[in-house]
C-alpha cells in the first residue's frame, strides 16, 4: 500500500473477493492513527461495518493520541471478552432474552443501552462499535506474548474485528523514543550515537525546503491574510518555524490533503490567502478538491508541493512526477517551477501576489548553493528567461525547475566540442512564455525540452502543442523526461541518469539531435 489511509478498503475489496471465490482465509488490515484520520480510512470503515465480512483490522497507535487506557485491567478484561466462551455466552444470553414473552426484546434494547453506556464511559472504541466493528483494546502493542494470544482469540471471533494496538515509535532505542519525528525517515546513522554518518548529512547549502519555510514566514509578516495548512508535515514541509511564529494562522489538518484543500479554499473565499505545503505525491489525493473547489472558483490558494521530481530513498510511491501533467490541464491556475532556491522564493512572492490559484514545485534535498536575495520581489507571471545565448546557437534546450542548472552544465561541455547552445529557463509551463519560445522555434529550428516529470502531458507536451497551434512545423523537437513508467527505488543522481536528465544525458540527446548519430 503506497500512501496512508488505503489498507482498510483494499483488504475490503479482499475480502468480497474471497466471498464470491467461495475460499475461506483471514484478512488483516493494519493502519496507523494519523493515518486512520485520512476520509478514505473512515469511507473503508463505513463499508466494512456494513458488509459485516470476516475482517480484522490492526490499529496501531503509535502517538497515544486516541486513548492512553492501557494496563491490567483493560488487558484482562479484552482477553476474556474475546475469547470464545464469553462469546458463546453473550450470543445465548441474547437469544434467551428474545425468547421470553412479552419482555424479551425490551429486556435486550435494554441491556444493549446499558451496554453502550458503559462503552462510551469507558472503552475508546464505541465509534467502532456503531460502525458494525467488534472493538478490541487498547492493548500493550509491546508485550508480544500477551499480543499473540489476543491474536488468536480475535481471529476465532466472526465479521468486522478492529484491535487498537498502543506502541511507541522506536521503543527499545533511546535516541529514536526521545526524537521519533526526526528517526521516521533518516539516512544512516551511527547506532550508537543516534548522528548521521558522514556522507549522509545533509550538505551545508540550505535545502529548497528550507528556503520554502523561512521565505512563508517573511511573507506572513508582511501580509496578515497568509495563513498556512499542512496535512500532518509540518517539519516535512519546513512550516514548524511558521507554525511557532503564527500560531493563529497555522492548520495542520492531518492526514486529510481533501479536507485540507478545501479547508483552504473556504479561507480564500473570505479573504485570505492559504499556502497549503503538500508533498507533490500527495496533492494528488486532492485533485477533484482542486478542479472544483479551488480552480472552479478561481481562489487565491497557493498550493506549494514539495518532493516534485524523484524523492531517492522514499521509493516510487514517494515520487512527484506527475503533477505538471494534471494540473496544467485545470482552468484558471498557474503551474511554476523555479531553477533555484533564490528564484523559490521570488515564486513565492509572485504566487501571493496572484490572486488565482497557483501551483510551485520544488525538488527534495539540498539547492544548488546560490545567493539569496534579502527580499523576496515578484516575477512576471508567464516569462522565462535566457540564461545562455551564443549568437550562432545550433540548439536550444529549454528546461524548467531543478533540470536548468543540468542543462546548463550539459551546455558547457558542449560548447567545449564547439556546439553552441541557448540555454532558456522556462519558469513557467503555464502560461508559457509563447514569445521566448516561438522565438527559438523559428530561428533555431532545434529544441530539447528538460523536464523531472511525466513526458504525458508535461511540460515538453506543452511546448508541442503551442508550436502545433502557431503552425512551427519546421522545429524539431525532442523531449526528456520520465517516459510511461513508475519510477523505481535509487538515489535522484542514480534516477535521474537512468532517465536521460543529467547534464551528460542532456549533452548525449543534443548530440543525436545535432549529428543524427545515436551515441
Amino acid at each position: 500500500v503506497g500512501h496512508s489511509g488505503t489498507s482498510i478498503s483494499a483488504a475490503a475489496g479482499i475480502a468480497e473477493a474471497r466471498c464470491l471465490k467461495g475460499e475461506d482465509f483471514r484478512i488483516i488490515a493494519v493502519i496507523g492513527d494519523g493515518s486512520v484520520s485520512a476520509g478514505m480510512a473512515f469511507e473503508g470503515l463505513n463499508w466494512t461495518g456494513d458488509r459485516k465480512k470476516n475482517l480484522i483490522i490492526i490499529l496501531n497507535d503509535n502517538e497515544m493520541c486516541i486513548s492512553p487506557n492501557v494496563g491490567a485491567l483493560s488487558s484482562h478484561l479484552n482477553r476474556i471478552m474475546t475469547g470464545q466462551t464469553m462469546s458463546r455466552i453473550r450470543t445465548e444470553v441474547k437469544t434467551f432474552l428474545k425468547s421470553v414473552p412479552g419482555i424479551g426484546e425490551q429486556m435486550l434494547k435494554f441491556s444493549r443501552q446499558v451496554e453502550e453506556s458503559l462503552k462510551t464511559f469507558f472503552v475508546p472504541g464505541a465509534i467502532f462499535e456503531e460502525l458494525g466493528f467488534t472493538y478490541v483494546g487498547p492493548l500493550e502493542g509491546h508485550r508480544l506474548d500477551h499480543l499473540i494470544k489476543m491474536l488468536e482469540n480475535v481471529r476465532q471471533l466472526e465479521g468486522p474485528v478492529l484491535v487498537h494496538v498502543v506502541t511507541q515509535k522506536g521503543k527499545g532505542y533511546k535516541y529514536a523514543e526521545d526524537d521519533p519525528s526526526r528517526f521516521h525517515g533518516i539516512p544512516p546513522f551511527d547506532i550508537d550515537t543516534g548522528e548521521a554518518v558522514p556522507g549522509a548529512r545533509s550538505p551545508a547549502r540550505p535545502s529548497y525546503t528550507s528556503v520554502f519555510g523561512r521565505t512563508v514566514v517573511t511573507l506572513a509578516g508582511e501580509d496578515a491574510r497568509i495563513v498556512a495548512i499542512t496535512a500532518a508535515m509540518s517539519e516535512g514541509t519546513g512550516l514548524d518555524r511558521f507554525s511557532v511564529q503564527f500560531p493563529g494562522r497555522f492548520y495542520d489538518v492531518g492526514m486529510a490533503e481533501q479536507h485540507g484543500v478545501t479547508f483552504a479554499a473556504g479561507l480564500a473565499t473570505q479573504g485570505f490567502i492559504p499556502i497549503v505545503a503538500i508533498y507533490s505525491t500527495f496533492i494528488q489525493r486532492a485533485y477533484d478538491q482542486i478542479i472544483h473547489d479551488v480552480c472552479l472558483q478561481n481562489l487565491p490558494v497557493v498550493l506549494a508541493m514539495d518532493r516534485g521530481g524523484f524523492v531517492g530513498a522514499d521509493g516510487p510511491t514517494h515520487h512527484g512526477l506527475f503533477d505538471i501533467a494534471f494540473l496544467r490541464t485545470v482552468p484558471n491556475i498557474i503551474v511554476m517551477a523555479p531553477k533555484d532556491e533564490n528564484e523559490l522564493q521570488h515564486m513565492l512572492k509572485t504566487a501571493v501576489t496572484c490572486g488565482c490559484p497557483v501551483s510551485l514545485r520544488y525538488p527534495r534535498g539540498a539547492g544548488v548553493g546560490v545567493p539569496l536575495d534579502e527580499k523576496p520581489l515578484a516575477i512576471p507571471v508567464g516569462k522565462g528567461e535566457i540564461l545562455l545565448d551564443p549568437p550562432d546557437a545550433a540548439l536550444a534546450i529549454v528546461a524548467i525547475g531543478a533540470c536548468v542548472y543540468p542543462a546548463l552544465a550539459a551546455a558547457e561541455l558542449l560548447q567545449a566540442e564547439g556546439r553552441p547552445i541557448r540555454v532558456i529557463n522556462a519558469r513557467f509551463v503555464k502560461p508559457l512564455d509563447t514569445e521566448l519560445l516561438c522565438d527559438a522555434a523559428e530561428k533555431i529550428k532545434r529544441i530539447i525540452t528538460v523536464e523531472e516529470n511525466a513526458l504525458m502531458g508535461g511540460f515538453g507536451s506543452a511546448v508541442l502543442e503551442l508550436f502545433a497551434e502557431r503552425g512551427l512545423t519546421g522545429c524539431v523537437v525532442r523531449r526528456l523526461g520520465i517516459p510511461d513508467e513508475f519510477a523505481q527505488h535509487a538515489t535522484q543522481k542514480e534516477l535521474r541518469r537512468l532517465y536521460g536528465i543529467d547534464a551528460e544525458g542532456i549533452a548525449s540527446a543534443a548530440r543525436e539531435m545535432l549529428t543524427g548519430v545515436r551515441s
